[in-house]
């Protein structure tokens, strides 16, 4: 439900299958008509939308606007419906989503040094290993459908590989991460029940890693320590799902939003298809910008995660009272005209491009190094290996997830040249 009071225009509807399909033109008219715009969400929720730039990135950045849910005055219809489902009672809650200073810069810095820059460049083999296997289950069919088979398993697997989960047991991760892409944007008891399943593992997984340690990011982060500090059991089991639950649909929506995004736009696959193929060795060409782009366009964060007002506030105009949610839409911001020029159109070469994709400030997501990788390493990947791929079904016929946070195809079926 949409619209303002007081005689003002009513603004389009919001959060129906139409508007997950192109949400795009909904945004562009609360941008210019209600660019903090307080609305009720299907789960029952009042909550603040920030849709203009200028006014997101003071909203991500203000130490006004908590991340810890209890800041919340929530009525009891709405009670428990502003986190991850189950994470409450899975006791998974001291994560970097839901914590603020000075417990955030505690844990940030510990994971820190275990999830490093260097870390993640070392994967990097792993993560075009994994990509070759994929493409080559579906490549001799000439078909296949990219969620499923591809942008979805990529991730799983290889963040688990990161983590230290056996190969044995990654297939039980696989399910419960399929779990909470098919129910993320409908009931939450499947969600909550693969979130438990989730962290029983993770305990057992951690006391495993205590007593025989790896080099791997589980074992990194009970080895974590700063000034005599070390991260709980509960709280390494948290960040460890956090780091597994935040960082596989991000990186599924990325693959498969952009892949979606360069075969609707053809000039511009064309354009990123050539500069991979100059004949340079190890060329990547327009790759990086290119991600950066698609990243802005129609990125695979439609919301950034909840933050609550802990005192009265001014906010693009609006008075946010002490405990309202705030709800900052990345998607919406990153096609802002006053920012972006022709924000609307997609631009592989775009240079200036400060886009909100993986938010701002303290709580800029941790994982976004890894998650460029992957995206990099997928789309490359494809492009080289299936030159002529193309969408095997009109645009308007494919479905997107419903949901608040994440913004995600459902399928993404495409044709090719047997290889």
């Amino acid at each position: 439900m949409s619209g303002t009071s007081g005689g003002a225009p009513t603004g389009p509807a919001l959060f129906s299958w139409e508007f997950a399909t192109d949400p795009y033109p909904a945004y562009a008219w609360l941008r210019e008509h209600a660019p903090v715009h307080r609305t009720r969400l299907p789960s029952g929720v009042e909550a603040w939308l920030v849709t203009r730039y200028a006014d997101a990135r003071q909203a991500l950045a203000d130490g006004r606007l908590s991340k810890n849910p209890e800041h919340h005055d929530e009525p009891a219809h709405a009670r428990g419906r502003t986190g991850i489902p189950g994470e409450r009672k899975a006791e998974l809650m001291t994560h970097l989503l839901n914590i603020d200073p000075p417990d955030h810069t505690r844990l940030r810095r510990l994971v820190s040094k275990a999830f490093t820059p260097r870390r993640v460049a070392a994967f990097a083999p792993r993560v075009q290993q994994l990509t070759d296997r994929f493409i080559d289950d579906f490549a001799a069919r000439g078909e296949a459908d990219l969620i499923h088979e591809f942008a979805f398993p990529l991730p799983i697997y290889a963040i688990c590989d990161l983590l230290g989960v056996p190969a044995e047991d990654q297939d039980d991760f696989r399910d419960w991460a399929g779990m909470m892409i098919r129910h993320g944007g409908g009931p939450r008891g499947g969600v909550a029940r693969s979130v438990k399943k989730m962290r029983g593992y993770l305990v057992d997984l951690i006391h495993r890693k205590r007593a025989d340690p790896g080099e791997d990011l589980i074992s990194g982060l009970i080895r974590a320590s700063d000034h005599g500090e070390h991260l709980t059991e509960g709280e390494a089991a948290a960040m460890a799902f956090i780091l597994l639950f935040a960082g596989f649909e991000t990186t599924v929506n990325l693959i498969g939003n952009g892949t979606f995004a360069l075969l609707t736009h053809p000039e511009q696959r064309a354009l990123l298809q050539g500069s991979l193929n100059d004949g340079t060795a190890g060329s990547t060409g327009l790759l990086s910008t290119a991600v950066e782009e698609l990243l802005r366009y129609d990125g695979p964060v439609e919301m950034a995660t909840w933050r609550f007002a802990t005192e009265p506030l001014r906010l693009g105009g609006q008075d946010v009272e002490r405990g309202d949610p705030v709800l900052v839409v990345l998607a919406a911001a990153d096609r802002d005209p006053a920012r972006f020029d022709r924000p609307d159109h997609l631009d592989l070469t775009r240079r200036d491009n400060p886009h909100l994709g993986y938010g701002h400030g303290i709580h800029y997501c941790l994982g976004a190094p890894l998650a460029r990788l992957e995206g990099q390493t997928a789309l490359a990947t494809l492009l080289r290996r299936l030159p002529d791929l193309e969408l095997a079904a009109a645009p308007e016929e494919l479905r997107w997830r419903g949901g608040l946070i994440m913004r995600g195809l459902r399928t993404l079926p495409v044709r090719f040249t047997p290889r």
